[in-house]
């Protein structure tokens, strides 16, 4: 299943923090792409998967200020 988040417009560390919780509701496998415009958010995203064991798939820049994150459920 693929979960969409908007965290548009959003500060560290609440892109995260969306994350996270979608990400606990998610079985192995599963995908949650996530816009953000917070420009620590290319640093916070991978970060947080590689704590929690999540897997960073890609970051796309986006015609606009915003970035898309695709991140798999371990």
């Amino acid at each position: 299943m693929i979960y969409e988040i908007d965290a548009l417009g959003l500060l560290c560390p609440l892109p995260v923090l969306k994350l996270r919780k979608h990400l606990n509701a998610c079985v192995s496998g599963d995908e949650v792409h996530i816009l953000a415009d917070d420009p620590v958010a290319v640093i916070d995203i991978p970060h947080f998967c590689k704590q929690t064991g999540h897997i960073f798939v890609s970051a796309e820049k986006l015609t606009n200020d915003a970035t898309k994150y695709i991140i798999r459920a371990k």
